[in-house]
């Protein structure tokens, strides 16, 4: 039995992509099926091992506000 590196393979799909092209798969995977989701995934690790802590922060809060304001929206009061 073959061991299959998820990882790897993701990798190896985008390795020769131009930054077009990178662009492009991301944009087209955001907000599509949940395929997709593991591919953005393995992405996002390589971004988040490359980042400074600097960059790091910024992309936690940036979640973190994302995170607090659709929670806030969905258990506001409905205004009539």
């Amino acid at each position: 039995m073959q061991n299959f590196d998820l990882r790897q393979a993701i990798i190896q799909r985008v390795q020769e992509s131009s930054i077009t092209e990178l662009n492009e798969t991301i944009t087209d995977s955001v907000d599509a099926d949940e395929r997709a989701l593991p591919g953005l995934g393995v992405l996002f690790e390589i971004i988040w091992k490359d980042a400074n802590e600097t960059l790091q922060t910024s992309m936690v809060n940036t979640l973190f506000e994302h995170l607090q304001s659709d929670h806030n929206s969905s258990t506001a009061s409905p205004s009539y």
